[in-house]
């Protein structure tokens, strides 16, 4: 498999510069990549950048804490798709998660999964604040509020992916949503360890070095 066409190439640094999205759609392009990841407001121009290259704008939504009103994030991700977003990434509302008030959680998916389309929605779980039980949880939630993927990780938390925690989502999903597996993938070798894993796509701020 070639590793660039599950890529998602990602610029989220707050101060990434238009000049430094630019280069990653140019990279994009040249790469075959999957998508390009940048945080909403960057969309415009990246949708620009790659327009007739086949490669997606994808943007983040209610990042990186996921702790905004739901209306809030809805509102983002329609908007992000307005201006020419493919994909959402959007981040649950962990405490909510650690509360147990799990409708409020599909709720909020789900808002932003209507607010998106006919863009897909991967949800952002972020495995490294939750024990297995909630990660599980938060998948089976994510596929009953239409969430077409499940995502490990913001990278701007305590931890990013790992190969346990993968394989865990994918079993949880249970073929009724793809794995995304993001933060902290900085080698090709790791890469591969999570694609046989059961990672569908590969989130990377350097995509360029797992190639």
């Amino acid at each position: 498999m070639q590793i660039a066409k599950i890529v998602d190439h990602t610029m989220l640094k707050p101060e990434a510069t238009q000049e430094t999205i630019k280069r990653y759609c140019a990279e994009a392009r040249e790469q075959g990549f999957a998508s390009i990841c940048v945080n909403s407001c960057q969309v415009p121009l990246v949708a620009s950048e790659l327009k007739g290259s086949g490669v997606t704008t994808c943007c983040v939504v209610g990042f990186p804490l996921g702790a905004m009103s739901t209306a809030a994030k809805a509102f983002e991700a329609r908007q992000a798709v307005a201006d020419g977003a493919g994909e959402v990434d959007m981040v649950i509302n962990i405490g909510a998660i650690k509360d147990r008030r799990m409708d409020f959680v599909e709720e909020d998916i789900r808002a932003v999964v209507e607010a998106a389309k006919p863009a897909i929605v991967k949800v952002i779980i972020e495995t490294c604040l939750l024990t297995d039980e909630e990660k599980e949880e938060a998948c089976k939630l994510s596929v009953r509020a239409g969430a077409a993927f499940v995502k490990t990780s913001t990278g701007f938390s305590t931890g990013g992916a790992t190969v346990h925690d993968v394989a865990l989502m994918k079993k949880a999903v249970d073929g009724k949503a793809k794995v995304k597996a993001s933060g902290g993938i900085r080698t090709p070798e790791f890469a591969a360890e999570l694609v046989e894993a059961g990672a569908d796509r590969i989130g990377a701020s350097n995509g360029m070095k797992l190639l």
